[in-house]
């Protein structure tokens, strides 16, 4: 007999259905066909197992499987549950009448319980596109793929479950998530705050024009200047996600295998510090099962670099396509998939090996050209295209033990997001949403220069002997501040704070 059940298949953050036909007839046998991998063909024995476990059995006759459609590689374990329940509907152990209208996906392990799946939400949203009814899957994806309303969620925690439920014999229990409700109860809540941060006043100012903008930012300073504690609290002054952005943002981490059980939607701006060791693979992504890297796990927060330096320099080369096109394709002879990488990228750099060039009380030890040499590990075209430089200065003895109170992230974050809805009112009609994604085209619209700034900007460009890529960086910069000022126009001194904002491309600064 040849029953067809239904599961799914990650490519990129989107999924496809796929379609496993099971033929049961008279002979011996077990073929799977479709372009299996060998995780998919050695479920033979999981489902045999698991059956028994169950008190059922596989049938001894030919039993053939197709995975439609062949030409998309299936790869992994989650499909055990689909093929299981296939195996049971051909075999008539099961009653199958409804079995088309569900998705079905999920690991088995020998005693017949479900482990989770990657990719539950990107399913979902499939599962309801082609018309299912419902999605059966492992209790621990059930509330990311809740998520998805006008679909059927149940989760089960064994295979017998799934077999009385179709028998008519039990109910599933539906799970059912309030997704509005669960996204504004927890979108403001935050880990870390500003108002624990003492002095860095120029620092804050900089990351706040950062945040407002989406501009690309790098602190240099001395070990234990604040540049890590900094950077941590970034994301809590950046405007809360949008809900299209959690469930984009959710998407990426479920395809990933990243979300907690309890989990069902990212309410979070995330914040990835992925550690200098890191392979050029697990930064952008790919491999032999393609995975989504750090820079799409940042996708609408924050990427952190600390001791940017240290990290291998084709690491570092190929985030500069990324940071401009704010997606990454892989490309491999067998596949080619999209992940988007729509990141803030905040790195941290001593400014020498000993990390103590210019500190105000203590003496660098480096020898003369070693400064130099040390910054020239980050290559100028990845420099460009960070918008914002910035020293930190160690913080005084009388700073760190003042009573007063700094101001709270909540604060920021409030000026933050008046600059936002500026910007908001001024790309509505364009895919882009901050300063830092503006092209030539709309620098010439939106950030026309009076003769004062041009003045300005054009001393700047001498003395410092800057680049196309940073002209147009320091005029979006420019173009933050006066949205935080509240000013149609960029004035002179939007532009020379947006200037100072360029030490490294000074060519004194290292001496």
């Amino acid at each position: 007999m040849l029953v067809k059940a239904f599961g799914g298949a990650v490519n990129g953050i989107d999924a496809r259905i796929i379609t496993v036909e099971t033929d049961v007839v008279t002979g011996f046998n077990f073929f799977i066909v479709g372009l299996p991998d060998n995780a998919v063909k050695e479920s033979q024995q999981r489902i045999e197992s698991a059956l028994r476990s169950v008190g059922y059995k596989l049938p001894g006759k030919k039993i053939t499987i197709n995975m439609a459609p062949a030409d998309i590689r299936k790869e992994g374990t989650a499909y055990d549950l689909t093929i299981a329940m296939g195996v049971m509907a051909a075999s008539e152990q099961m009653r199958y009448e409804n079995i088309d209208k569900y998705l079905i996906m999920g690991e088995l392990s020998l005693d017949g319980g479900v482990h989770s799946i990657k990719g539950a939400l990107s399913m979902a949203i499939e599962a309801r596109k082609h018309g299912f009814t419902g999605f059966i899957l492992p209790k621990e994806n059930a509330r990311e793929a809740a998520v998805v309303n006008n679909l059927d969620v149940y989760g089960v925690e064994s295979m017998r479950e799934v077999i009385d439920f179709f028998n008519g014999t039990a109910q599933l229990e539906k799970t059912v998530v309030n997704t509005r409700e669960e996204f504004f109860n927890h979108i403001n809540e935050s880990q870390f705050d500003f108002a624990d941060v003492k002095g860095q006043e120029n620092v804050k100012r900089a990351l706040e024009i950062a945040a407002a903008g989406g501009h690309n930012i790098i602190m240099i300073g001395p070990p234990g200047a604040g540049k890590t504690m900094l950077a941590k609290r970034i994301a809590s002054i950046l405007p809360p996600l949008t809900l299209h952005e959690a469930l984009e943002t959710t998407k990426i981490h479920s395809v990933a295998g990243k979300l907690g059980t309890q989990v069902s939607l990212m309410t979070q701006r995330p914040f990835r510090s992925p550690h200098h060791t890191v392979s050029d693979v697990a930064l952008v992504g790919g491999g032999s099962f393609p995975q989504p890297g750090e820079i799409s796990l940042a996708h609408n927060g924050v990427l952190f670099l600390d001791e940017l330096p240290e990290f291998k320099r084709t690491v570092l080369e190929v985030m500069r396509q990324p940071l401009e096109d704010r997606k990454i394709n892989i490309s491999r002879a067998r596949f080619s998939v999209d992940y988007p990488a729509s990141f803030m990228l905040i790195a941290s750099m001593n400014p020498c090996p000993c990390g103590y060039y210019n500190h105000p009380e203590k003496d660098c030890v480096c020898s003369s050209g070693v400064v130099q040499k040390y910054l020239n590990r980050i290559s100028g075209p990845l420099l460009d295209r960070i918008d914002i430089h910035i020293e930190v200065i160690p913080v005084p003895f009388e700073e760190l033990t003042r009573k007063k109170t700094a101001e709270t992230s909540a604060e920021i974050r409030e000026r933050i997001i008046r600059g936002r809805e500026v910007q908001q009112q001024r790309f509505e009609n364009s895919a882009i949403y901050c300063n830092a994604q503006m092209d030539t085209k709309m620098l010439q619209t939106y950030c026309e220069l009076n003769s004062e700034c041009s003045s300005i900007l054009k001393q700047a460009m001498e003395k410092l002997g800057l680049s196309a890529r940073a002209y147009d960086r320091i005029i979006k910069v420019s173009r933050t501040i006066a949205d935080l000022d509240g000013s149609e126009n960029i004035e002179a001194h939007h532009i020379s704070e947006a200037i100072q904002y360029r030490s490294l491309d000074r060519e004194s600064w290292a001496g």
